[in-house]
């Protein structure tokens, strides 16, 4: 990948066009390596952030709250959470004084594939930018929003 404007071969009236281009080709871009780098995990992105999000936890979360944390909030949440309860990643149930509350937590089975995840090193394309320029570039996108 090199300047945006080779890559989609473009011009921009402004830096300021160019630069919201460049972010959405780049989440694009971004989100393309992250399945392929699930893939051979069994997982999408969105499943995985779900069990980070309950490992964070550290105890079972009511399933709205989990929903409500995800990066990528898809209206198909409930049908991803059925996948890795088949998959035994997640265990799930109903709150016992309000039965309309579900409760979800990782099980150790989940968290050894976080585990293995974490230990993966094919995301070698953020070796490209140094710790300081991660920091700047996450407070920009902050300033951004």
């Amino acid at each position: 990948m090199g300047d945006i404007a080779k890559d989609i071969q473009s011009t921009f009236p402004s830096n300021k066009v160019k630069a919201l281009i460049n972010i959405k080709y780049t989440a694009n871009w971004l989100n393309n390596k992250e399945v392929l780098f699930f893939k051979p995990f069994g997982l999408s992105p969105q499943q995985y952030n779900v069990l980070r999000i309950l490992r964070g936890a550290g105890k079972p979360m009511k399933a709205q709250l989990v929903k409500e944390r995800m990066i990528d909030r898809s209206p198909n949440t409930t049908r991803m959470m059925d996948k890795l309860l088949d998959k035994k990643l997640i265990s799930r149930y109903r709150c016992e004084h309000d039965r309309r509350v579900v409760f979800i937590e990782v099980t150790k089975k989940g968290l050894d594939l976080i585990d293995e995840i974490s230990k993966s090193t094919r995301l070698e394309f953020l070796d490209k930018i140094t710790e300081k320029e991660a920091a700047l570039l996450s407070d920009l996108l902050d300033k951004l929003r």
